[in-house]
Protein backbone atom coordinates (compact mmCIF):
# COMPACT_ATOMS: atom_id res chain seq x y z
CA UNK A 1 0.00 0.00 0.00
CA UNK A 2 2.79 2.47 1.14
CA UNK A 3 4.47 1.71 -2.65
CA UNK A 4 1.03 2.94 -4.35
CA UNK A 5 0.85 5.59 -2.24
CA UNK A 6 4.02 7.20 -3.30
CA UNK A 7 3.34 6.37 -6.79
CA UNK A 8 0.22 8.16 -6.26
CA UNK A 9 1.87 11.13 -4.77
CA UNK A 10 4.64 11.32 -7.39
CA UNK A 11 1.62 11.15 -9.79
CA UNK A 12 -0.10 14.39 -8.46
CA UNK A 13 2.80 15.97 -8.04
CA UNK A 14 3.45 15.64 -11.88
CA UNK A 15 0.37 16.33 -12.67
CA UNK A 16 0.01 19.53 -10.74
CA UNK A 17 3.18 21.44 -9.76
CA UNK A 18 0.99 24.65 -9.82
CA UNK A 19 -0.84 23.88 -6.36
CA UNK A 20 1.37 20.81 -4.90
CA UNK A 21 4.25 21.97 -2.46
CA UNK A 22 5.26 19.20 -0.86
CA UNK A 23 3.67 15.53 -0.23
CA UNK A 24 4.56 12.62 1.79
CA UNK A 25 3.16 9.02 3.43
CA UNK A 26 3.23 8.73 6.76
CA UNK A 27 1.80 6.00 8.67
CA UNK A 28 0.26 4.61 5.59
CA UNK A 29 -1.52 7.67 4.74
CA UNK A 30 -0.65 10.19 1.53
CA UNK A 31 0.00 13.92 2.76
CA UNK A 32 -0.36 16.76 0.20
CA UNK A 33 0.40 20.50 1.08
CA UNK A 34 -1.47 22.55 -1.35
CA UNK A 35 -1.46 26.73 -1.73
CA UNK A 36 -4.56 28.11 -0.68
CA UNK A 37 -5.46 29.95 -3.75
CA UNK A 38 -5.34 26.75 -5.66
CA UNK A 39 -7.11 24.07 -3.83
CA UNK A 40 -10.72 24.57 -5.18
CA UNK A 41 -9.26 23.45 -8.90
CA UNK A 42 -6.80 20.82 -7.20
CA UNK A 43 -9.65 19.09 -5.27
CA UNK A 44 -11.31 18.98 -8.36
CA UNK A 45 -8.66 17.49 -10.13
CA UNK A 46 -8.31 15.10 -7.27
CA UNK A 47 -12.03 13.98 -7.68
CA UNK A 48 -12.53 13.91 -12.11
CA UNK A 49 -8.40 12.47 -12.57
CA UNK A 50 -8.88 8.56 -13.80
CA UNK A 51 -5.70 7.88 -11.29
CA UNK A 52 -6.90 9.27 -8.52
CA UNK A 53 -10.84 9.61 -8.08
CA UNK A 54 -11.37 10.57 -5.04
CA UNK A 55 -15.04 11.47 -5.25
CA UNK A 56 -16.08 11.42 -0.94
CA UNK A 57 -15.26 14.16 1.03
CA UNK A 58 -15.03 13.08 4.55
CA UNK A 59 -14.11 15.59 6.76
CA UNK A 60 -12.63 19.33 6.67
CA UNK A 61 -11.03 20.51 9.80
CA UNK A 62 -8.31 22.61 10.95
CA UNK A 63 -5.52 23.05 13.15
CA UNK A 64 -4.33 26.24 15.36
CA UNK A 65 -0.54 26.72 15.82
CA UNK A 66 -0.89 30.28 17.66
CA UNK A 67 3.56 30.77 17.48
CA UNK A 68 3.04 30.17 13.65
CA UNK A 69 2.85 33.34 11.38
CA UNK A 70 0.86 30.96 8.92
CA UNK A 71 -1.72 30.27 12.17
CA UNK A 72 -4.22 27.58 10.57
CA UNK A 73 -3.56 24.66 8.80
CA UNK A 74 -7.07 24.16 7.23
CA UNK A 75 -6.84 19.92 6.64
CA UNK A 76 -9.05 17.75 4.36
CA UNK A 77 -9.90 14.41 4.01
CA UNK A 78 -10.90 12.86 1.12
CA UNK A 79 -11.73 8.71 0.18
CA UNK A 80 -11.75 7.20 -3.32
CA UNK A 81 -13.68 4.02 -3.31
CA UNK A 82 -12.44 3.04 -6.64
CA UNK A 83 -9.04 2.93 -5.89
CA UNK A 84 -9.61 1.92 -1.99
CA UNK A 85 -7.00 5.24 -1.60
CA UNK A 86 -7.18 8.18 1.26
CA UNK A 87 -5.41 11.10 0.73
CA UNK A 88 -5.21 14.28 3.88
CA UNK A 89 -4.56 17.70 1.92
CA UNK A 90 -3.35 20.77 4.23
CA UNK A 91 -3.13 24.04 3.83
CA UNK A 92 -1.35 26.80 5.52
CA UNK A 93 -2.90 30.18 6.17
CA UNK A 94 -2.32 33.50 8.17
CA UNK A 95 -5.08 34.74 10.70
CA UNK A 96 -6.48 37.36 8.25
CA UNK A 97 -5.83 34.98 5.36
CA UNK A 98 -9.53 33.51 3.47
CA UNK A 99 -9.65 30.14 2.47
CA UNK A 100 -11.64 29.56 -1.45
CA UNK A 101 -14.98 27.17 -0.69
CA UNK A 102 -15.09 24.03 -2.26
CA UNK A 103 -18.60 23.93 -2.13
CA UNK A 104 -18.91 24.12 -5.90
CA UNK A 105 -16.97 20.87 -6.48
CA UNK A 106 -18.13 19.18 -3.23
CA UNK A 107 -21.23 20.42 -2.05
CA UNK A 108 -21.22 18.33 1.12
CA UNK A 109 -18.52 20.53 2.39
CA UNK A 110 -20.90 23.56 3.22
CA UNK A 111 -21.73 22.19 6.45
CA UNK A 112 -18.06 20.97 7.40
CA UNK A 113 -16.27 24.83 6.18
CA UNK A 114 -19.39 26.26 8.57
CA UNK A 115 -18.05 24.41 11.06
CA UNK A 116 -14.37 25.30 10.38
CA UNK A 117 -15.37 28.90 10.43
CA UNK A 118 -17.71 28.80 13.58
CA UNK A 119 -14.69 26.87 15.55
CA UNK A 120 -12.04 28.61 14.21
CA UNK A 121 -12.93 31.95 12.57
CA UNK A 122 -11.27 31.12 9.15
CA UNK A 123 -13.58 32.31 6.26
CA UNK A 124 -14.37 30.30 2.83
CA UNK A 125 -14.64 32.66 0.06
CA UNK A 126 -17.31 31.74 -2.28
CA UNK A 127 -19.32 30.04 0.22
CA UNK A 128 -23.14 30.27 0.31
CA UNK A 129 -23.96 30.73 3.48
CA UNK A 130 -21.06 30.92 5.73
CA UNK A 131 -22.67 31.35 9.15
CA UNK A 132 -22.29 29.40 12.69
CA UNK A 133 -23.58 25.92 12.82
CA UNK A 134 -22.57 24.65 16.21
CA UNK A 135 -22.44 27.68 18.72
CA UNK A 136 -25.40 29.60 19.72
CA UNK A 137 -26.48 33.34 18.24
CA UNK A 138 -24.44 36.13 19.40
CA UNK A 139 -21.68 34.11 20.72
CA UNK A 140 -18.29 35.54 21.39
CA UNK A 141 -15.29 34.13 20.09
CA UNK A 142 -13.85 30.46 18.57
CA UNK A 143 -13.76 27.46 20.74
CA UNK A 144 -11.16 25.45 19.35
CA UNK A 145 -8.71 28.38 18.63
CA UNK A 146 -5.55 27.81 21.79
CA UNK A 147 -6.46 30.95 22.82
CA UNK A 148 -10.10 30.89 23.55
CA UNK A 149 -10.19 30.93 27.47
CA UNK A 150 -11.70 27.18 28.61
CA UNK A 151 -14.59 28.84 30.91
CA UNK A 152 -15.71 30.96 27.45
CA UNK A 153 -17.14 33.91 27.86
CA UNK A 154 -20.48 33.91 28.98
CA UNK A 155 -22.65 31.20 31.03
CA UNK A 156 -26.30 30.23 29.88
CA UNK A 157 -28.66 29.25 32.71
CA UNK A 158 -32.50 29.30 32.91
CA UNK A 159 -34.05 31.84 35.04
CA UNK A 160 -37.29 30.48 37.18
CA UNK A 161 -38.02 34.38 37.62
CA UNK A 162 -37.61 35.61 34.23
CA UNK A 163 -39.06 32.42 32.98
CA UNK A 164 -36.70 32.25 30.21
CA UNK A 165 -32.84 31.28 29.47
CA UNK A 166 -30.53 34.13 30.60
CA UNK A 167 -26.97 34.57 29.31
CA UNK A 168 -24.55 36.33 31.64
CA UNK A 169 -20.81 36.93 32.23
CA UNK A 170 -18.50 33.81 33.58
CA UNK A 171 -18.15 34.52 37.06
CA UNK A 172 -15.22 31.98 37.62
CA UNK A 173 -12.60 33.06 35.79
CA UNK A 174 -9.91 30.79 34.73
CA UNK A 175 -7.41 31.58 36.94
CA UNK A 176 -9.10 30.67 39.73
CA UNK A 177 -9.75 27.07 38.63
CA UNK A 178 -7.83 24.35 40.51
CA UNK A 179 -7.03 21.64 37.90
CA UNK A 180 -5.02 18.62 39.88
CA UNK A 181 -5.40 16.18 36.64
CA UNK A 182 -5.84 13.52 38.91
CA UNK A 183 -8.37 10.53 38.05
CA UNK A 184 -10.94 9.43 40.41
CA UNK A 185 -9.18 6.08 40.95
CA UNK A 186 -5.70 7.97 41.84
CA UNK A 187 -4.79 7.87 45.23
CA UNK A 188 -8.35 7.12 46.40
CA UNK A 189 -8.71 4.41 49.44
CA UNK A 190 -11.16 2.13 48.66
CA UNK A 191 -11.70 -1.57 50.17
CA UNK A 192 -13.61 -3.09 47.36
CA UNK A 193 -15.46 -6.79 47.94
CA UNK A 194 -13.52 -9.91 48.47
CA UNK A 195 -9.95 -7.60 49.23
CA UNK A 196 -10.38 -8.70 52.84
CA UNK A 197 -9.60 -12.35 51.09
CA UNK A 198 -5.95 -10.99 49.62
CA UNK A 199 -5.09 -9.75 53.31
CA UNK A 200 -5.97 -12.91 54.51
CA UNK A 201 -3.64 -14.97 52.64
CA UNK A 202 -0.66 -12.44 53.47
Amino acid sequence: MSEALKELGQHIELKRTDCVIAWDVTHGELNVDVAPSNIAGFVDFLKSDQTCKFSSLVDITAVDYPDRPKRFDVVYHFLSMYQNHRIRLRVSIREDEMVPSITGVHPSANWFEREVFDMFGILFSGHPDLRRILTDYGFRGYPLRKDFPTTGYTEVRYDEEKKRVVYEPVSLVQEYRQFDFMSPWEGAQYVLPGDEKQDAKA
